[in-house]
């Protein structure tokens, strides 16, 4: 099929060879282009054959010589050259089903694409690959590919994931680390449904595939209070957490002393739901799980402590208002706390803010909204300046999830809004005024 060409870059190579905007891209050095992976895989290569059909319907052939992994000069409508992939299954804890109606177009979106997951990181379920897709994966070796596994039972997938599709396609895993395709993991938990001893199942089952499979993150349900017509689920308590945490922690250590890495990594939610530590820099490796949570907290801490001492006495305190969801709230006092002993005129507090769009039981920062924010802080204290995450904003933007905009969070509650981003050291520095040379 092709993908359609919409612009040639001036004087490029694509140009030289009279490709014109509107043509279609067939095929280079033979291999059929569908999409982004296709393209810039095989244009590689420091000699190239483009098949290209041209508006007309005519079929040519195009040589083109340039230097390795140079660019031709062809531009396409979209990055991906194609659709992006919707997901095809209807988890019982997919967190866009929670989401309440009225809001932006693009939040909807269930996203289940394998070039995303390459590109940008994104999870997978696997049930949206077609053999051909397989097949080019193991070609390319792309790596790595991110994995919503969630159970390694086949039936209990099918159900948590109501797809058919969803138990038979976890024999890609097999497939992918006899190709030696590196792959990381994630096991979304509700109690009652994939833990305890199904959680057992699936750590045992997937220690299978290490080393291709790098990492394997646990992370606990998130349930907004937008439930109607769901499958009924219920929060991690204390306990429950506590005993998730000693059965991924008890893989980790296995695994541990098999291979000298812990693949098996909790999410820094259950530390806090169980009450207990989240462990040191050091016990997360390379950090590979950040996007799911997992870490987070310790690398925080980590940049914060080592960046202390880089302060003297010359540093000046600001007064600021911190407000952040109320999971990190008790972390981030401790911080002061302890940045206090240093220098005991920081004058810092702390605003956890209750989730009210979402419901109680969404206690992260980056699900904040402008209004519950506002609200959280009306009759409060405030120091002319508030820190709160960037985590907040919407990327590129000065808007939260409802369309609330900084300047009216500013005007609303008479301060100077600093986004602090997620670096202890960064947020340390947003404690003093501005540093002089």
């Amino acid at each position: 099929m092709g993908v359609i060409i919409s612009g040639v870059e001036e004087k490029s190579p694509a140009q030289k060879g009279k490709i014109k905007p509107g043509d279609t891209l067939l095929a280079i050095n033979g291999h059929e282009i569908c999409d982004v992976l296709d393209y810039r895989f095989y244009l590689a290569e420091e000699k190239l054959l483009l098949t290209v059909k041209t508006r007309s319907g005519e079929t040519r052939l195009v040589r083109i010589r340039k230097d390795q992994y140079a660019d031709i000069g062809l531009l396409f409508d979209s990055y991906l050259m194609d659709a992006q992939r919707h997901c095809k299954n209807h988890c019982i804890f997919c967190f866009i089903d929670q989401m309440p109606p009225g809001m932006r177009d693009t939040l909807y979106f269930k996203d289940d694409d394998a070039r995303m997951s390459f590109l940008y990181g994104n999870y997978i379920t696997l049930t949206n690959l077609s053999r051909r897709e397989i097949d080019r994966i193991k070609e390319m070796h792309i790596s790595p590919i991110n994995i919503s596994v969630h159970t390694t039972n086949p039936q209990l997938r099918v159900r948590m994931m109501k797809n058919p599709a969803a138990g038979e396609v976890l024999s890609l895993l097999r497939e992918f680390a006899d190709a030696k395709i590196k792959m990381n993991a994630q096991l979304v938990l509700c109690p009652g449904i994939n833990d305890g001893e199904e959680l057992k199942r699936s750590l045992r089952d997937l220690q299978a595939y290490v080393p291709s499979l790098q990492t394997v993150s646990c992370v606990p349900v998130g349930l907004t209070k937008y439930r109607e017509n769901l499958e009924p689920l219920a929060p991690y308590d204390q306990k429950g957490a506590a005993e998730t945490l000693d059965l991924i922690e008890e893989a980790a250590e296995s695994c541990y002393q098999k291979t000298g890495e812990r693949v098996f990594y909790a999410g820094d939610e259950f530390y806090l739901l169980a009450k207990r530590p989240i462990p040191e820099a050091e016990y997360y490796g390379e950090f590979s799980q950040l996007e799911n949570g997992v870490g987070m907290m310790a690398l925080f801490r980590d940049q914060f402590l080592s960046a202390l001492p880089l302060f003297d006495r010359k540093d000046v305190p600001r007064p600021v208002t911190i407000a952040t969801g109320k999971l990190a709230a008790p972390f981030l006092e401790e911080l002061i706390h302890i940045a206090r002993e240093t220098f005991p005129g920081i004058r810092a507090t702390v605003y956890p803010i209750e989730n009210e769009f979402f419901g109680p039981l969404i206690t992260v920062a980056g699900l904040i909204t402008g209004g519950d924010l506002m609200r959280g802080l009306a009759g409060k204290q405030l120091e002319k300046t508030l820190l709160f995450p960037d985590a907040m904003i919407k990327f590129h933007s000065d808007v939260f999830l409802d369309d609330v905009s900084i300047p009216q969070v500013e005007e609303a509650l008479n301060v100077r809004v600093n986004l602090i981003e997620n670096d202890g050291a960064a947020f340390l520095e947003a404690l003093f005024e501005e540093r002089k040379e």
